[in-house]
Order: structure tokens, then sequence, then C-alpha cells
């Protein structure tokens, strides 16, 4: 096993920026020992109602974190990909019905959007040609006026627009679409709005998080990952839906085994996870978080939440003045949340195959210094798509010293290139 480990990407060290970091708390360690050796079957509410109702408790709280009303709801996941999909399927059953033509059904994302959504699109039986994608600002958010005309439009062709994908921080460049004017438009056209905050959702429990965050309570569903902003090992997504009552709206087949189980008497807070997914066996995935909670409290999340926006910030100061400073450092935008998109400028007349390269190069030099790891990405230009790096801050053991290092050794990787 550590052998394995050694092999492969540290993703809980603290100078590891790529991707998205994960966390890895002990406490959810030992968690995950408990549950499985009590190995309870937790799909349904009757068959565990303590323990069923402890994760419907950590869930309810997790909504209240987003602005939802006492009567929302959901479940966990193993990640943000089913939790979306799960959304998708509720809001194609509400809005479309089971005798609804999915031919019509439209829904629409940004062009920034992350690649699981065009996969749950289609494995709701939609078709990936009916999920539209939307243009961004220079922001790399999705415009609600460019959302508002290709609505119209499709309505014009006598399609069925139903769905509406935003993103609360995207992979590539940590972008926050405008939630609230999406919302808006949403509901001028009576849209189902799903949030995926898959990556930046759980920093709407930190005070500065909620402020860039403001208009993510207006969603009907939002996805996000406990194993990315709350620190968990992987495996821990998480749906919550506005409308706690609501199921999966998928009809159950012939479950006349559980019948001695499914009483059907239900009390406030006893809503089973299979009433939002598919999923009947399944891990018991709420003492994960729930146990963490009790141990350290919300405090030190909301503290480490808030940690990595400033630490974002830092980042984002630091190329600012190596930029000022004459090195060729080009930085696509202010962090949003905690990614960091910059590059290596681009040389007057200079092929984008050749700028990619350099760039490309300037990515390994940074790496293998050894005290940081970043990733790279490709944003859009006028002639193709071009090399980024883009860091992002989001370990809990990452703090300003490891962004000093990673300054140091931009600084270093970008004053050798100039010099070569």
């Amino acid at each position: 096993m550590a052998r394995g480990a050694d092999a492969a990407l540290a993703t809980t060290a603290p100078g590891y920026l790529a991707y998205i970091p994960g966390g890895g708390l002990f406490a959810t360690a030992i968690a995950d020992l408990v549950a499985d050796v009590f190995n309870r079957y937790t799909g349904i509410f009757e068959a565990a109602p303590a323990l069923v109702g402890l994760e419907n408790d950590v869930l309810s709280w997790l909504a209240a974190e987003f602005g939802y009303p006492p009567h929302a709801g959901g479940l966990f996941t193993s990640g943000g990909s089913l939790a979306t999909f799960a959304a998708i399927v509720a809001a194609r059953e509400e809005r479309v019905g089971s005798t609804g033509d999915l031919r019509l059904a439209v829904g629409y994302a940004s062009t920034q959007a992350h690649a699981s959504i065009a996969g749950a699109f289609q494995l709701a039986g939609l078709a990936p040609r009916n999920l539209r994608t939307v243009a961004v600002d220079p922001s790399f958010r999705l415009r609600p006026d460019r959302l508002r005309e290709r609505v119209r439009e499709d309505r014009a062709r006598g399609l069925n627009p139903f769905i509406v994908i935003a993103s609360a921080g995207t992979t590539n460049t940590g972008a926050i679409d405008p939630l609230p004017e999406l919302a808006a438009v949403c509901e001028e056209e009576r849209l189902w709005l799903h949030i995926d905050g898959a990556y930046g959702g759980a920093f709407v429990l930190c005070e500065e998080g909620r402020r860039r965050l403001a208009g993510i309570e207006r969603a009907n569903s939002i996805a996000f990952d406990p194993h990315k902003g709350l620190f968990l090992p992987y495996g821990t997504g998480c749906l919550l839906l506005r409308d706690g009552a609501r199921s999966l709206g998928v009809p159950a087949g012939d479950d006349s085994y559980l019948r001695d189980v499914r009483t059907g008497l239900r009390e406030p807070g006893s809503a089973s996870p299979a009433d939002h997914g598919l999923e009947l066996s399944r891990p018991y995935r709420g003492l994960r978080l729930w146990l963490p909670l009790m141990l350290h409290g919300a405090g030190p999340f909301r503290e480490a939440l808030a940690e990595k926006l400033a630490l974002a910030d830092a980042l984002h100061r630091g190329l600012e003045e190596l930029a000022s400073h004459g090195l060729p450092i080009e930085i696509l935008a202010a962090p949003q949340l905690t990614v960091v998109p910059f590059r290596l400028g681009r040389r007057p007349g200079e092929a984008i195959e050749g700028w990619n390269a350099r760039n490309a190069a300037f990515l390994v030099a940074i790496n293998q210094r050894g005290r940081c790891f970043l990733s790279s990405t490709l944003a859009p230009v006028d002639d193709g798509d071009a090399f980024t790096l883009r860091p992002c801050v989001l370990s809990f053991r990452t703090h300003a010293r490891h962004i000093d290092h990673c300054l140091e050794d931009v600084r270093l990787a970008a004053r050798a290139e100039v010099s070569s």
C-alpha cells in the first residue's frame, strides 16, 4: 500500500494545487470503520430509523447553510456527477413528465460547464444535442442575456426548455455564474435551476464565500461534494433539493419484497435515501460528515474555507507583482473562488502551437522543483485553445508558506524562460 500510494498523485499534500485538491480527515476514517463494522442497511428509513435520521439531520444542516427552507431535503451520493444526474431526472419528471416527448426536452449550461453534465444528460435519456452550451463573458461566467435568447429561440421552434445548469465555481477557472440573474431568468421562463457547486458550494459555510455565492438559495437543486470543500475522503457527494418532499420521480418496480420494512408510517425528517436516488444498497455516508462535525465543530471548517479564499487572493496578488516586475505572466481573471488561472504571455506573431509548448514546459519547470504541483487546462482564444496553468487552493493543509513557495517557483521558472 505504501509503495502504491507513493506512486500516486499526493492529493492530500499541502503543496498539491492541481485539479481539485483532496482532504482526507482522520475522523472520517473512523466513521467509515464504525459504519462498515455495524454494516446496517440504510437505503430505507424504516430499516434503520436512528441512523437514517442522523443522516437526514446532517442534510438539513447543510440545506440551511445553503439558505434553503426547513422543508428542504436531499441525499448523499458518491460524488457530484451522480448528484447532478439525480437532479436532471427530477427536473425531467416535473417539467417534462413521464409521458412527455424527450426529443423536445432541452437543457442549458455554459461552455465552461463540467464534462459530467453532458454524460448525466444522456443517461437521463436526453439527446446530447439537446444540451445547449451558452456563451460566457470575459470572466468565464454564463451570460443571462444569451440564455434568455436561446430559451426563447428554442420555444419558438416548438422545443421544450426545462432545465438550466449553472456553476458555483467551474473546474477550469473557478468562475461563478451570475446566480441571481440566472435565477430570475429561470423563474421568468419556468425552468428548473440546478447549480453545480461540486467544487465551490462548500464556501457558503464562510461569510465571504456566502457573499460570493449569493443567489444559490434560489436554485431548485444543488450538487456539491463534501469530499472537496469539506475535506472528506473521495466518495462523498451530496444533492440538496429545495423541495424535500420531492422524490426522484421514477416509478418503482415491483418491490413487494420490501413490504415488511416499508410501513408507510413516516414522520417529519424520515425521508429515505431511496426516495431521491436509485441506490437501495448503499454505504452509510452520513456518518462521514456527522462525526467530524461533532468532533471539531463547524468553526474549523468555516475558518479553513475563509483561509483558502484569502490564500487564492494572495496568490493572485503575487502573480500580479511578478508581472509588474517585467516577467511575462498573463493572468486570465481575478479569482472568483480559489482557482487562479495564468500563463506565459504570447509573443508577437507566435503560433498557438509554439505558445502552448512554452507554457507546457513552464508547468513542468514549476512542478519539477517539488514544492508545489500545478495542473493545466485549455482556455479559448481567438485562434484556438491556449494552454493555461490553473492552481487551485483547497486543501486544509495548504497555508501561506505554501503559496509563497509556489510564487517563488513560478518566478524562477518564468525567469529561466525569459533567459532561454
